[in-house]
């Protein structure tokens, strides 16, 4: 019912459903959404209460996403992701070893608020204007200065402002995304970084290279810590708020695994915050959930955010948490729907380039929560003389705990 209102639109009599989609259509902000928990009926919320700061003529959030905020399942003792943040933080306080001989306390914060300045967390980190993900359609905005963090790099600006040695950020972080089983538009990134001052350089002739050889002992130290004693590779990377950058691979089960990105802090960032010329760091990022979903065997990232008992049990049960190969208690079949609409108005009407599609996204997370697995683009036809655009995506619904029926997914849809 939701997805009918939100693309204003009549249903027709088979199957696919055929929509009229607009971009205004997707700018709808309902007053009421389906959801539904792990384990929970399907049910409906009246009211909507915005988060601090948000202004409701700007925004783009969608009640699904407010009620992440604060959930702060990194912080749950025997969840995987505190366990991963734990084991990377512990890495650093007990096996660190930097080249320069000297071993600073790393200071640990997961307790940032994930509502950031536009300054914070593109600006300052030397992201351009034009750059995707500074876009409405890639990023939750609350107002024109605020958003939710699209990474915990952003908190790099305070620890650098301080001129803290060795620092480490974890939290949870939002990015529109599309719907399947290893993307969700909340996820939980640990960033850290370090900052050697012009005694530990004071004996080397390049310092860039002596920051890069210390940042890649530090992480090939780490993926060893996690993955075993496994081969790693280093790829050039670009990223704007490092240079030189790269990306850290391991060999893990006969494949290439990508594990994170890293690289020398820019030295427009460091001069921004005062930081002396003859100073110089590393800094690098990594993903919770892509980590605990590899060694955990952990097949759908939505499980991160169940309330299953026989999910958390798995790991709060365990001797060694770090061990557990997650056992699957459930394979209920999916419930399979196709979805068609045309897009724009067709003629000399060019409305329909504004379509993009993490904003359908967005209405079937909004409309139907944790319950899509998937959703899949799998045709698409123009019409000879109109022009218009129709697109037909197959929506995969599948409860993690219990059979969902037709009749419950119809009357969503």
């Amino acid at each position: 019912m939701l997805v009918c209102r939100l693309l204003s639109a009549a249903r027709v009599a088979t199957t696919p459903r055929a929509w009229s989609l607009s971009p205004a259509a997707l700018a709808y902000r309902p007053s009421h959404r389906f959801s539904s928990g792990a384990a929970d009926e399907v049910k409906v919320e009246e009211e909507e209460v915005l988060l601090p700061g948000e202004d409701p003529s700007f925004s783009n959030l969608t009640p699904n996403i407010r009620e992440k905020v604060g959930k702060n399942i990194h912080h749950i003792p025997y969840h995987p992701l505190c366990a991963m943040k734990q084991r990377i933080i512990n890495y650093f306080a007990t096996q660190y070893k930097s080249v320069s001989g000297q071993q600073p306390e790393f200071v640990v914060r997961d307790d940032f608020s994930p509502i950031v300045s536009v300054s914070d967390n593109f600006d300052a980190l030397l992201i351009p204007p034009d750059h995707p993900g500074r876009r409405k359609q890639e990023s939750y905005y609350l107002s024109k200065d605020k958003l939710l963090r699209t990474h915990a790099t952003c908190h790099q600006v305070g620890f650098l402002a301080e001129k803290t040695p060795a620092y480490i950020a974890v939290g949870d972080v939002y990015r529109r995304d599309t719907i399947d089983s290893t993307h969700y538009p909340v996820f939980h990134q640990l960033d850290a970084g370090r900052l050697f001052s012009k005694e530990e350089l004071a004996n080397t002739d390049d310092p860039v290279e002596f920051v890069r050889d210390d940042m890649k002992q530090a992480l090939e130290g780490l993926a060893r810590e996690l993955f075993g004693n496994v081969k790693s590779r280093w790829i050039d990377e670009y990223f704007p708020f490092t240079h030189p950058s790269n990306e850290l691979e391991i060999e893990f089960r006969n494949e290439w695994v990508e594990v994170l990105g890293c690289g020398v802090i820019h030295r427009n960032i460091l001069r921004h915050h005062n930081v002396p010329d003859d100073h110089y760091g590393w800094a690098f990022g990594i993903g919770l959930e892509r980590l605990a979903m590899i060694l955990h065997n952990i097949p759908d990232i939505r499980l991160f955010w169940t309330t299953d008992e026989r999910f958390h049990s798995q790991f709060r049960d365990a001797p060694d948490p770090s061990a557990v190969k997650f056992k699957q208690y459930s394979a209920h079949p999916p419930c399979v729907k196709d979805v068609a609409f045309w897009i724009g108005r067709g003629g000399e009407c060019d409305d329909a380039a504004l379509f993009d599609e993490n904003d359908f996204m967005e209405v079937l997370r909004d409309a139907a929560g944790d319950l899509i697995e998937s959703a899949t683009l799998i045709d698409t036809f123009t019409h000879p003389k109109t022009k218009r655009e129709s697109r037909c995506y197959r929506i995969n619904y599948r409860h993690m705990s219990r059979t969902l029926t037709n009749e419950e997914i119809n009357s969503m849809q």
